[in-house]
């Protein structure tokens, strides 16, 4: 089977429309095996070369123009690689860091480093620094490339949600922590921390989107106007989601710790709690991350009747151009 050609595979099988996912997405099960697929750590160590070579057979499949020799595989292994590297408004090669790839491998590093050095405010407010610095790096790769923001924008969204991260650490740290007197409750100063960030820095980082609104589409993708209310629920979406992913890491792991901290042979061995930390941290992530992806169909809908409810110019323009039958529900992306 190896050496049949890309025709005679498909002689057996439907053509594919590469732009779609290749599990049913109206599934739970059918969004994680799309997102395991293409937030797979290990593609971040797929060369550029490789990557360019994907989009450029990506864009032929689409085109109907692939060459004759190409392998069903071949379009899988492009269309991965293609969604796990560029940005789907744009098409532009994503910086490494800022892809959702990375988000197991730096998110162990980070949370591993956020959970071990709590104890003082000059490190809670550093590490919250570095975290929110690669939030902004994430939320920055990941953008809505259709409502662009301005350096001012981006500046705004970065010091505020630092900001919120930093506050929100120091005034669990102190304000409820020692109040309680248990000293668990420190470790679960940065999940605090992150939590309260995700709610400042997502919402501002797509703030263009909160204001202006987004295209909307009908069932078969056709854009039909614009919604404000769209941005909204699929912020509210992405920001839960988030949180989902770092949840079970930044909240088990704590007890773990408080568990084995006092033991001896944990006592012999201080030099490698971070690295203890970061693997189970790597571990809750290499899951979650297509997990917490999944929860929400990236295809978000919302209903027309929702939006002639709140947003009347915006259901009169969506009505005038479905020639007065707009449909049940609308469509659009709700971003990562």
């Amino acid at each position: 089977m190896e050496s049949d050609s890309f025709e005679q595979i498909l002689s057996e099988m439907a053509r594919v429309d590469i732009t779609q996912p290749l599990y049913d997405q109206s599934t739970f099960i059918g969004r994680f095996k799309h997102f395991a697929a293409i937030t797979n750590p290990l593609l971040t160590l797929t060369s550029e070369k490789e990557l360019l070579a994907a989009k450029e057979l990506y864009l032929q499949y689409k085109a109907g123009k692939e060459p004759s020799d190409t392998k069903f595989e071949d379009v899988v292994r492009a269309k991965t690689l293609y969604e796990s590297a560029f940005h789907p408004d744009s098409g532009e090669l994503q910086n490494v860091f800022g892809r959702m790839t990375f988000q197991m491998p730096g998110g162990c590093l980070v949370t591993g480093a956020m959970l071990q050095w709590y104890r003082t405010p000059v490190a809670v407010v550093f590490w919250q620094w570095v975290n929110q610095s690669f939030n902004a790096l994430v939320n920055y790769t990941n953008r809505n490339a259709n409502s662009p923001l301005t350096t001012t924008q981006m500046g705004v969204a970065y010091v505020s949600a630092t900001s919120a991260a930093m506050g929100a650490a120091l005034v669990f740290k102190y304000g409820v922590q020692k109040r309680a007197k248990n000293p668990i409750l420190a470790r679960f100063v940065p999940f605090v921390a992150v939590a309260a960030a995700n709610w400042v820095n997502i919402p501002l980082m797509r703030q263009n989107e909160l204001t202006l609104g987004l295209d909307v589409c009908d069932e078969n993708g056709n854009i039909v106007g614009k919604s404000r209310l769209a941005p909204v629920k699929g912020i509210s979406q992405v920001v839960t989601s988030r949180i989902i992913m770092c949840a079970p890491g930044m909240l088990i792991l704590p007890f773990i710790m408080e568990r084995l901290e006092p033991k001896a042979w944990m006592k012999r061995i201080k030099w490698a709690h971070v690295g203890i930390q970061t693997a189970v941290v790597g571990a809750c992530l290499t899951f979650m991350v297509p997990t917490a992806c999944a929860l929400f169909p990236q295809k978000c809908k919302i209903s027309t009747d929702t939006i002639k409810r709140f947003e009347k110019e915006n259901y009169e323009e969506i009505v005038k151009n479905t020639g007065g039958k707009p449909p049940q529900y609308v469509y659009f992306n709700k971003g990562l």
